[in-house]
């Protein structure tokens, strides 16, 4: 793989996502603040992680 390290694609910046979920509930604010810091402007918009995050939670959508 080449590139730069925070080239995720949306598998994998969901399965952080899935990730975090458990560690921070249904906290999307702070789910995305760290994605922004890792990410940058890489990082998916705010109602993209909201939309993931209620996938997780409410659905029970735990695909990635």
């Amino acid at each position: 793989m080449s590139g730069d390290a925070r080239d995720f694609n949306n598998i994998e910046t969901r399965t952080v996502i899935r990730f975090f979920v458990p560690l921070q509930g249904n906290a999307r604010k702070e789910i995305h603040v760290v994605l922004t810091k890792t990410l940058w402007e890489r990082a998916p918009s705010y109602a993209t992680v909201k939309n993931w995050v209620a996938n997780l939670n409410v659905r029970g959508d735990f695909s990635t």
